[in-house]
């Protein structure tokens, strides 16, 4: 075995070394390709159908993959929509009536007709990941449907287990019985047995709890411009939790905890949550109070830049929870005060209503607007949290309360995902080094 020279020995190191950085540097741009991917997943919409003029499945289908939308909710499941989206990443949400829940919850040969007549010709080539079984059942007024709800997930969950497709059902914020404080969420006690049967079946398969909240309805019940700030991610002096010692910058996280709360407080905080619905309808009746398109483009983009964050909720800090906005497209035909017809991001020639930073070219750009004219906000008073505030100081420079957490985009919110990520991207930056 021959010697090498000092010189060969620290040329060889050397090129040893630069090839550790380019690795190095490789799973840097790779991890930063992967994180920035990630951010895009939660983002989803929904294709509501109540109106004449909407556009061919196809030519939504390209509008789709034009943005970051990543997920798509039917209320049905039209044949041709599931067609359109075949080889695509956009995954889907189908919908089974209200009106099919007796004939699946009765008869498992109906709910194995409706899977292979509506899922199983389609998947893997189109990406269905789950199947809402009723929608708003439990709210509907009619115990009966109530009562079938959960045979019918049932009989419809055995009949696509095979493919791999999840089984759930939407609920509106009227289930719970409090939610404010987020807290002292809990469920309406008259329907804690429907609830707690649904909630073991998704327990046991994995399926998401799907819920419907909608800042936009909290607002119309109390229009003061404090809670329009609140509602739309704009700078205001929080809301503090005492039951759990933390601060609230957003109606949104509000309710998603106090759904988060509910869930935990009726044994099952193994049950992940979906936001099946949420939205702000950029035009309304002179009487709907704060349909306006600066409010909806405030709202959607600042939920989204929100989710993108991956700051959570303060319940849930460090992950996103899977949304999707109301609506796709205006709809025409939908009954109702006039904000029910304009809740789309989109109008059905598929031109813009306004622009929520969802398009694929500005998905980074979107900039918070200032908060509406006549809107007045509040100076927070010491340690409350609001945007720019720090784990140990307000948004003002002011000490934080000792016995409150601050969470906002620019703290805490994210600090288990961002120590988690450093501390996987340390560990593989080692393992190269040394």
């Amino acid at each position: 075995m021959s010697s090498l020279s000092y010189h060969e020995v620290d040329k060889r190191g050397f090129h040893l070394g630069m090839e550790k950085w380019r690795r190095l540097l490789h799973v840097l741009v790779l991890f930063l390709a992967a994180f920035s991917a990630r951010s895009q997943s939660f983002v989803g919409v929904n294709y509501g159908q109540v109106a004449d003029n909407l556009p061919p499945p196809s030519a939504t289908a390209i509008l789709l993959q034009s943005t970051t939308i990543s997920k798509l909710r039917l209320y049905g499941a039209d044949p041709a929509i599931i067609r359109s989206l075949s080889g695509t990443t956009i995954s889907l949400v189908l919908g089974v009536p209200n009106s099919d829940i007796p004939s699946l919850a009765s008869d498992p040969s109906a709910a194995a007709s409706w899977a292979a007549a509506n899922v199983l010709p389609y998947v893997p080539a189109t990406s269905i990941s789950l199947v809402a079984v009723g929608n708003e059942a439990l709210d509907s007024g009619d115990a009966a449907l109530a009562s079938q709800l959960l045979p019918a997930m049932r009989n419809l969950g055995s009949a696509v287990a095979a493919s791999g497709v999840k089984v759930s059902t939407v609920h509106t914020m009227s289930v719970l019985a409090h939610s404010e404080p987020p807290s002292s969420g809990a469920f309406r006690p008259e329907l804690s047995a429907d609830l707690t049967g649904i909630l073991g079946f998704l327990r046991d398969t994995g399926s998401p709890f799907m819920i419907n909240p909608y800042p936009f309805f909290a607002y119309r019940s109390d229009p003061r411009p404090e809670t329009l700030a609140f509602c739309l991610f704009q700078p205001n002096p929080g809301r503090f939790d005492a039951g759990s010692k933390l601060m609230y910058t957003n109606m949104f996280d509000a309710q998603v905890d106090a759904v988060r709360s509910a869930l935990d407080g009726l044994g099952f905080p193994e049950v992940e949550i979906v936001v099946a619905e949420t939205g702000w309808p950029y035009r309304g009746d002179p009487d709907e109070v704060g349909t306006t398109v600066e409010n909806a483009r405030a709202f959607t983009g600042n939920l989204v830049a929100h989710l993108r964050s991956l700051v959570g909720t303060p319940l849930m800090p460090g992950r996103s929870v899977d949304t999707y906005i109301f609506a796709l497209y205006d709809e025409d035909l939908k009954p109702g005060p006039a904000s029910e017809r304009f809740f789309g991001l989109y109008r059905a020639d598929q031109t813009m209503n306004y622009d929520a930073g969802l398009v694929k070219s500005a998905s980074s750009s979107y900039t918070s607007p200032s908060p509406p004219a006549g809107t007045t906000v509040s100076t927070p008073p010491a340690g409350r949290c609001v945007p720019g505030a720090t784990p140990n100081t307000s948004a003002d420079g002011r000490p934080t309360q000792p016995e409150e957490q601050c969470h906002s985009p620019d703290a805490v919110g994210s600090r288990a995902a961002v120590r988690a990520d450093r501390l996987f991207f340390l560990s593989v930056a080692l393992s190269l080094l040394l």
